[in-house]
């Protein structure tokens, strides 16, 4: 029986950045194949912008952020954030990019880490159709693909079925119906796929 993982996740999340690689990993040595769903945060469903957060928490999800991509091997660039475009075209290639049937793994960290690592602004046309180029794609053509309306009926459904499901933060995993969020559960997600789900 084919193992399905459904993966969503924004790029602009820099959880989903530092969580990538490792879940990557698990998928291939567990032999799971990734259903990705590129979405933003589900506020409805509970979800919170860190804009949108008290300072104290602000200070501390940045703490944890740099604690965490420390254990992942990253460094993240939090240096003049305010100052760069909204991510989400970026998030359209990625979806254009799934959409094609193209490695959207390989895109989507590409762009995470010129976002966060080198704090590059990908929500800049410019900007992240070189990063495209330069990782071996179609640029021009998936950022224009981005804006047809397969794509836009894609990004419905991801949001649709994320909704319906519970998600509300990203990156969150869901197999067999159970969810995972946060890159912090994926020992969680690797036991459930051995064979060893913990009692809900």
């Amino acid at each position: 029986m084919t193992k399905t993982i459904d993966y969503f996740f924004s790029i602009g999340s820099p959880w989903a950045f530092i969580g990538l690689e490792p879940f990557a990993a698990l998928a291939k040595e567990q032999g799971a194949t990734i259903h990705p769903h590129v979405i933003p945060l589900i506020e409805e469903n509970g979800g919170i912008y860190s804009r949108n957060r008290p300072e104290a928490r602000r200070a501390y999800w940045i703490r944890d952020l740099k604690r965490w991509a420390e254990l992942r091997g990253k460094v993240l660039n939090f240096d003049n954030r305010a100052a760069l475009s909204d991510p989400s075209p970026a998030g359209l290639m990625v979806a254009a990019a799934i959409e094609a049937g193209q490695d959207w793994l390989k895109l989507a960290l590409a762009l995470q880490e010129a976002f966060w690592v080198r704090g590059e602004d990908i929500g800049n046309a410019d900007v992240r159709r070189a990063i495209a180029t330069a990782a071996g794609f179609d640029a021009a053509a998936l950022d224009e693909r981005g804006q047809s309306d397969a794509v836009a009926a894609r990004q419905k459904a991801s949001f649709e079925a994320a909704r319906t499901a519970g998600v509300f933060g990203v990156p969150t995993y869901r197999y067999q119906n159970e969810l995972y969020w946060g890159q912090d559960s994926l020992p969680f997600l690797e036991r459930h796929l051995s064979g060893e789900k913990l009692a809900a």
